[in-house]
């Protein structure tokens, strides 16, 4: 099969890789209908994270090929969004609704989807069939369930958006922008998404965005003041991951108001005296997406939410080079691979 491999640093590369197989009863092999890139595919891109010859993607739709002996929740035919986390989805702590810290939990990214096959393990927990095979038009919305979208509603659901609520949200990237999407399914009187970026702002509209700050840093903050009567958000969302942004959304919160925080951040240092002193709820990490995926599903069938319009650029698998480098040079929000 194809597949993308990162060789290092700014090195993508597609190239043939051995077909996967099942190796452990619960596993199961899905022929990918769609894969895309990730931000978080840009860190090793860029270099802060290593990269020697790694496989790349973790973001899938697809069908169900060919099933381990205990897989029982999903059968050959099925067309499946699966979470970018594998988990079993029967533990004490997925059943709690954080899956992502599952006892089995393992990157999808350590196997690689951004390919023309995927073995999936613990398939019954990780993957979830659809009503049936969907049309082309529901493709790219299913394929931002797999992460973007599910991550934009953990971080929404952290922050506790809802009813009553004023929401700001950092980061103007595809996952900031489903948490705009999220806050207003979730009810949010009102919503402040942070771009400087005239498409994404558009876009942050349409999913539901009542204001826009351009301001960034303590003049980010002082501008979400001025428009919460000094008081700040009830809810922030932070889902970029540097310095400036994780405090810049800590500044933003109110006394007493929550911060969901999922943007991947490597050396944000958090000086302990700030969030002493901030007074506000805090809950983050990898997002539970598989938690939410049937929601997320039925909403994407019956055509409530349409989120796949974070994809703005579709390329073949064979130019995934291109798409990180339209995606690096923010030329895209998001780039959409096919198969």
């Amino acid at each position: 099969m194809r597949g993308v491999v990162m060789y290092s640093a700014g090195d993508v590369r597609v190239e043939d890789r051995d077909d996967p197989r099942i190796i452990e009863p619960t596993d199961a092999i899905i022929r990918l209908t769609a894969t895309c890139v990730c931000g978080s595919d840009l860190w090793p891109y860029r270099g802060v994270e290593p990269a020697d010859h790694q496989v790349m993607g973790h973001e899938y739709v697809g069908v169900v090929e060919e099933i381990g002996a205990d897989v029982k929740n999903v059968k050959v035919g099925d067309f499946v969004v699966g979470s970018f986390v594998i988990s079993d989805n029967t533990c004490e702590i997925c059943r709690a609704g954080f899956q992502s810290k599952c006892v089995h939990a393992e990157f999808v990214a350590q196997i690689g989807t951004q390919a023309e096959k995927a073995r999936i393990p613990y398939a019954d927990g990780t993957l979830v069939a659809t009503p049936g095979h969907p049309g082309p038009e529901l493709i790219p919305s299913l394929l931002a369930a797999s992460d973007v979208l599910g991550t934009g509603w953990f971080a929404a659901v952290a922050a506790q958006a809802g009813p009553g609520k004023t929401v700001a949200v950092v980061g103007d990237g595809a996952v900031g922008l489903m948490a705009v999407l999220a806050a207003k399914q979730l009810g949010a009187d009102r919503i402040i998404a942070m771009s400087r970026h005239p498409e994404r702002q558009a876009l942050a509209r349409y999913y539901g965005a009542t204001d826009i700050v351009e301001e960034r840093g303590d003049a980010g903050v002082a501008k979400i003041k001025e428009l919460t009567n000094g008081l700040g958000a009830h809810s922030v969302v932070e889902a970029v991951g540097t310095q400036e942004s994780f405090m810049q959304a800590v500044g933003a919160t109110r006394g007493g108001g929550h911060l969901g925080y999922v943007g991947v951040n490597y050396d944000v240092t958090i000086p302990g005296i700030e969030l002493f002193f901030a007074g506000i709820h805090t809950l983050g990490g990898p997002a539970p997406v598989r938690r939410f995926l049937p929601d997320l599903i039925d909403l994407i069938w019956r055509r409530e939410i349409d989120p796949g319009r974070v994809f703005d650029l579709t390329l073949p698998l064979e130019e995934a080079a291109e798409a990180y480098r339209a995606m690096d040079e923010r030329r895209a929000t998001k780039v959409l691979l096919t198969l």
